[in-house]
């Protein structure tokens, strides 16, 4: 009786297929940013190789820990109706009322607003929170202070983005630089249909992430709580059938 060829990989190449996905899950992705930075670090590491070894080594660590800043892992966002997702990776510092940024325009009207603060240790990515568009893309220069204080809000260096989801209602996300951070990047550009989770821009070192969300949103996260960018749920927004303008539990600012 004849036989037919086995079409099936063999173990060597599916133990290979596996390192391989191993070694993507280990070492994601670098975002394109970074890239300037590594090559600059690479370039220095070679000079000081040059000079000394023991400066060689630092200055290979130093280029190995520049390209885990820069990195832009693979995230899976919830498939959750009215979610918003958590823009950055980062720790919830506040979860209060405040009127949104007044570059925007939008009047004095509170939103509910969640602050994310990013330590030089986490991805320092920023992801869409919904599906939607667009709207508005706003620059304003500022201060540096440390992203962890309250003020950083209001007097720091920030870009700030208006999104109109696919259901009509309106979010805010606005990059804060910190203490450390003095470069905003951001991709997106008015009029441009995004998709929840996807990257959208990045800030460089210590930083701080702000959330504007719509009155009558149920916040799902608490202060001190970690945050995953793309996949944690910062809240629920308010459906159809829930007024609005219901009491809230947050202090408006003041």
């Amino acid at each position: 009786m004849s036989s037919t060829p086995d079409s099936r990989p063999s173990g060597d190449a599916t133990s290979f297929g596996h390192v391989a996905r191993l070694a993507r899950d280990i070492v994601p992705p670098m975002h394109p940013a970074g890239r300037p930075f590594v090559l600059g670090a690479a370039a220095a590491t070679v000079l000081l190789r040059g000079l000394s070894r023991r400066a060689g080594l630092l200055g290979a660590i130093g280029t190995a820990w520049t390209a885990w800043f820069f990195r832009e892992p693979h995230r899976v966002a919830p498939e959750r109706a009215g979610a918003a997702v958590s823009p950055a990776d980062g720790t919830v510092a506040e979860v209060r009322e405040a009127v949104p940024p007044p570059e925007l325009e939008l009047g004095a009207g509170s939103m509910l607003r969640i602050s994310v603060f990013l330590s030089v240790f986490d991805v320092h990515v920023q992801r869409i929170p919904m599906d939607g568009h667009i709207a508005r893309v706003r620059y304003r220069a500022g201060k540096f202070l440390s992203a962890d204080l309250d003020k950083a809000s209001e007097e720091n260096e920030r870009n700030t983005v208006l999104l109109e989801t696919t259901s009509g209602e309106r979010l805010i996300i606005v990059q804060i630089a910190g203490l450390v951070a003095r470069r905003i990047v951001c991709q997106v550009n008015e009029g441009e249909k995004v998709n929840i989770g996807s990257t959208y821009g990045l800030i460089r070192f210590g930083s701080r992430v702000d959330t504007y969300l719509p009155l009558g949103s149920r916040p799902l996260v608490r202060a001190g709580q970690r945050t995953i960018g793309g996949e944690t749920v910062l809240a629920e927004l308010p459906d159809s059938t829930r007024d609005p303008h219901q009491e809230s539990p947050f202090r408006t600012e003041g």
